[in-house]
């Protein structure tokens, strides 16, 4: 356990002036229990109550899941433990005691564990904390732990490929975990969130236009767009642009994530994509549905061209509300674009050019008077293309739609700003850029700590762990003499 101790002080693990390093050595169910409960004693204020939940789990078992609650201790403490103690504290209700008393430490070590106590480890942080939990071994004995977390990770080394070989991620050394979290990982985070939210919102407006559109076909299972665009609207025309952002989107480039790893919390905490988030999709998509819908029926409700043909047609009134969703969606990915790049605007602005050579190619007079049965919109792209009121009912329906999100966006660091918010305007109001990341630096200990554990007999440990001789320079004299 010392040189647990020693390896937990050289990564920062533990730090030099915590408050306390508890101890679990216990043989037996009841010491470990006695360890763990002392631990819970001095790490909290108050003594443990009665009407704890942690006490009444023990007398009767829950018939709902449990989940261990949220404490704060009254200092920073560090729990190490055995691989022999671990076993008992493993067992049956022993678990949550272990696991309450390791979340309130500001670091926890497990010594001389087997590959099977490490999985369990992972199952029980996953199992009550409902929290992602990511492993990191360089080992075969290292596999189960890594398959047991949601996120595995291995690391080349001398013991051979097998932990590399059952991760999700491998790299050749362990300071690439810093980069993987804070920068990629958390890049990978905000690119999900917003496609997920993106995917949400367009299919939402897509769909929900037929809701508004039932109440005058009469409930029938006539559809307001043409068979070929339903087919291509998510293979085809919206697939590119979400593409390139789910590539290449950064709000903070590398050098200011590393500067500022508190960017990562909100992704700890699921800020970006919830509940509330997904109920803001879809309140945006009914309301773009309903724009989508009613301005184009009210534009061309009742016109006439030039030449006083009317146009209020099904199928013109079809192509309308097809181009105003292309136009209305990809605006609002572009406002969710943080980091343009070629591909970007290639792939963003490219997917509406897409859209007008198909068309023209599936409204073509040529493939109409071949296959009328498959092409029924003969002429339709020529001559609602041409059209005024095509434009400027495309115009009103994209601004009434991308400005409500325009002043949400404008409004949202104002009232409500995320961390990501406040990062982006303190790099703003700085004057100079931030010299490159460095790698932290160890601060020297002011107490000696020893570096007995080269053997499993203690015999003289006591002695040379106290660090009595180091401390005292009147006895470190009086020996030398």
């Amino acid at each position: 356990m010392e040189t647990a101790v020693n390896i937990a002080y050289a990564c920062n693990i533990f730090e030099n002036g915590m408050d306390g390093l508890f101890f679990v050595e216990g043989t037996d169910v009841e010491t470990i229990q006695q360890e763990l409960r002392s631990a819970i004693d001095k790490m909290k204020p108050q003594p443990l109550l009665e009407s704890d939940p942690m006490n009444n789990y023990f007398t009767t078992k829950p018939t709902m899941p449990f989940r261990i609650p949220e404490e704060v201790p009254n200092g920073n403490y560090g729990l190490i433990i055995n691989g022999y103690s671990l076993a008992y504290a493993l067992e049956g209700k022993l678990e949550l005691e272990l696991l309450r008393t390791a979340c309130m430490c500001k670091g926890v070590i497990c010594c001389r564990m087997t590959p099977l106590q490490k999985a369990q480890v992972v199952e029980l942080v996953k199992k009550y904390k409902k929290a992602v939990t990511l492993a990191i071994g360089d080992g075969a004995n290292d596999v189960s732990m890594i398959k047991a977390a949601h996120i595995g990770v291995g690391i080349s080394s001398q013991e051979g490929t097998q932990a590399m070989l059952n991760s999700d991620f491998s790299f050749s050394q362990f300071q690439y975990l810093e980069r993987l979290l804070l920068v990629h990982g958390r890049w990978s985070y905000n690119r999900m969130c917003k496609f997920l939210s993106y995917f949400f919102y367009k299919n939402f407006a897509f769909t929900l236009v037929h809701f508004w559109y039932s109440f005058y076909n009469g409930f029938s299972a006539q559809t307001v767009y043409d068979t070929w665009f339903i087919t291509f609207y998510n293979l085809v025309y919206t697939s590119l642009p979400i593409l390139g952002l789910s590539l290449f989107d950064q709000d903070v480039n590398e050098t200011w994530s590393l500067h500022f790893p508190e960017l990562y919390e909100p992704g700890q905490h699921n800020l970006y994509f919830n509940k509330k988030e997904f109920v803001k999709c879809l309140v945006h998509g009914i309301y773009s549905s309903f724009v989508l819908f009613f301005v184009p029926m009210g534009t061309i409700c009742n016109s006439v061209r030039s030449d006083g043909k009317e146009i209020s047609d099904y199928q013109s009134f079809s192509m309308i509300v097809q181009i105003s969703l292309l136009w209305v969606v990809t605006m609002q990915i572009a406002l969710e674009t943080t980091y343009w790049t070629v591909i970007s605007h290639f792939f963003t602005w490219g997917s509406l050019g897409f859209y007008f050579f198909i068309v023209n190619f599936l409204y073509s007079d040529g493939l109409c008077l071949m296959f009328p049965n498959v092409f029924q919109f003969l002429g339709v792209a020529r001559n609602t293309l041409s059209l005024p009121l095509l434009w400027l009912s495309v115009a009103l329906s994209m601004v009434l739609c991308i400005l409500p999100a325009v002043g949400y966006q404008f409004l949202k660091p104002l009232f409500c700003s995320l961390t990501v918010d406040k990062v982006i305007d303190r790099i703003r109001r700085m004057k100079h850029p931030l010299p490159p990341p460095s790698q932290t630096k160890l601060k020297q200990s002011s107490t000696p700590r020893s570096a007995y554990a080269f053997s499993h007999k203690q015999g003289f440990g006591s002695l040379i762990t106290s660090g009595k001789f180091m401390r005292s320079k009147k006895r470190l004299l009086s020996f030398q003499k």
